[in-house]
């Protein structure tokens, strides 16, 4: 309801609400916690007037009958609590924030379980909603696929607890042996490989994340390279990135990745001659999952001066990406002119690839780069994908997913006989409900040679409370509670980056022991069992026709 307490066609009662906060008087001690920590302001200190009534007893019967006279009196107590708002822009979110700093757990949020009305009136002032966060389906096609081939006999890496092996992936352009040599004999020159760890973090830019989180995750990417020698690599995401790791050794654990809005690229291309190393790959995004077909955007929320200025914008304006990149209107534009371009950047020292979102006409994309020599790979995003900021229509109603769309490229790298010459980076939904490993080796099995991860390391590393169920989920705001999404200081320092870079290699550590336990009873402990379809197995008969994978009951 607004707040003069008008009743108009918008107006809502906390019964519409999809969160309705429960608060007991009785274990309050109004000490103001939960109001100062909740992000969206949807709760406030009030005043309460409860009226009491007081019954009089008649002079018999008193231990037997109660009666109440006409002349019973009214009391009124006056106190204080805590009110719930029902205002749109003020709903509960579910983060469940008061709930963790209250001392007296005297409040919490609950999900309502009727129908919030409230949906209906989201779009006010002709605006549709966007938000961060995923999709709300929980279904995942990639958990109910299961590993049923098991080398009993044939071979001694049964038990991965006991048989040591590094799990690898290439990055780059893979060449036929010959093809190899006869180009180093005429012209000297071969694609560049990278090879490098299976599990990628993918672009989340230095301004959709805090700057404690991104130097968590890049403290945490050191660690593992230097110290556990896991070659992980981490994608910059479209904004360019902090001045100092541009000219630092570090560099070659990154990724960099230029989009369509080209933001923070000058400071990026005027740092190449000091650059120390060079970076692990250049990615070329075109396309989001979790919106395919749409740009990014960056709202002004988070539009500080440093991200205004590393961007090179002027602050506090939203910073939308365009669908397509502006110079580029066909896929044999984009591989001719930025794929050239970034190649000559880097002296052709640097593997160059494109970034698409899951879709029908990813095989045009693939097909196309196969015909190019510096194509170095090609990375998937699927419907299930995270996203800063997107509309709910795009979120919920648009894409394809990623384990189909997966199956069809390297089916068709495997009919025309370049199977992982091009690698495959498959992302966009792994590990949403915590299966990380299982969903990676499905994914791999049906044809990726890597994978890419954003939300699941949010989740994991710092405590993201956002879920596919629409909790939380203002990370397109600049208010996220834990201050894993925002630029306002009083929030991302409650985020601590090292122990950020300390759940990061907790998480490597888990998935590799995770995946070697999958792999090694196939048998195949020397290299990733990319392709190896015959190994899959599930229930559902129309998804197994369609993967061209077996039918178990």
């Amino acid at each position: 309801m607004s707040s003069n307490r008008t009743i108009n066609p918008s107006s809502l009662s906390l019964s519409d609400l999809p969160w309705q906060i429960e608060w007991n008087r009785n274990q309050c001690t109004l000490c103001g916690q939960c109001t100062a920590v909740c992000p969206v302001q949807a709760i406030e200190l009030a005043v309460f007037r409860k009226r009491s009534l007081a019954p009089s007893f008649g002079s018999g019967d008193l231990g037997k009958h109660v009666r109440q006279d006409k002349e019973s009196l009214s009391n009124f107590e006056t106190f204080y609590g805590i009110r719930q708002k029902t205002s749109i822009e003020e709903k509960c979110i579910g983060c469940a924030m008061c709930s963790m700093a209250c001392p007296n757990g005297a409040i919490e949020p609950g999900r309502n379980p009727g129908i919030d009305r409230y949906r209906f009136h989201i779009n006010q002032d002709g605006e549709p909603r966007k938000r961060g966060g995923r999709r709300n389906s929980t279904d995942s096609l990639l958990d109910r696929i299961k590993f049923i081939r098991i080398s009993m006999l044939t071979d001694p890496a049964l038990d991965a607890g006991r048989h040591e092996f590094e799990l690898r992936t290439l990055l780059g352009r893979i060449l036929p042996p010959k093809e190899n040599m006869s180009r180093l004999r005429t012209n000297g020159w071969i694609p560049p490989v990278r090879e490098i760890y299976p599990l990628v973090i993918g672009g989340m830019s230095f301004g959709a994340l805090s700057p404690t989180m991104w130097e968590g995750l890049q403290m945490g990417v050191a660690y593992l390279n230097e110290e556990l020698d896991m070659p992980v690599r981490i994608s910059t995401g479209e904004g360019g990135c902090p001045p100092r790791l541009l000219r630092s050794r570090f560099l070659k654990y990154v990724i960099l990745q230029i989009a369509s809005g080209y933001f923070g690229w000058d400071e990026i291309i005027h740092a190449i001659p000091h650059m120390k190393e060079d970076p692990c790959a250049i990615e070329i995004k075109y396309g989001q999952g979790a919106k395919p077909g749409d740009g990014g955007l960056l709202m002004w929320h988070k539009v500080n001066r440093l991200i205004a200025a590393i961007r090179g914008v002027p602050q506090g304006v939203s910073l939308p990406s365009p669908p397509t990149h502006q110079t580029q209107y066909s896929i044999e534009e984009s591989v001719a002119k930025m794929i050239m371009s970034m190649s000559m950047a880097w002296g052709f020292r640097v593997p160059v690839y494109p970034k698409i979102s899951a879709s029908s006409t990813s095989l045009a994309v693939l097909n196309n780069l196969t015909r190019n020599d510096y194509a170095s790979a090609l990375a998937i995003d699927g419907e299930d994908g995270g996203t800063g900021a997107a509309y709910d229509v795009s979120m919920d109603h648009m894409g394809h997913p990623i384990a189909s769309c997966i199956r069809d490229n390297y089916l068709n790298l495997v009919a025309i006989g370049k199977q992982n010459e091009i690698p495959i980076f498959a992302g966009g939904g792994v590990g949403k409900n915590g299966n990380i490993a299982a969903n990676a080796a499905a994914l791999i099995m049906l044809g990726a040679s890597g994978i890419q991860i954003g939300k699941y390391a949010m989740q994991a590393a710092a405590g993201c409370i956002g879920t596919e169920k629409d909790r939380c989920n203002v990370c397109n705001l600049g208010i996220c509670p834990k201050g894993i999404t925002s630029q306002d200081p009083r929030l991302y320092r409650r985020l601590d980056p090292e122990d950020v870079a300390r759940r990061i290699v907790d998480i490597f550590v888990s998935f590799d022991i995770e995946l070697k336990k999958i792999i090694a009873p196939l048998g195949r402990s020397t290299s990733l069992p990319i392709g190896m379809s015959d190994a899959l197995g599930i229930d559902d008969y129309q998804a197994s026709k369609r993967l061209n994978i077996k039918y178990v009951v």
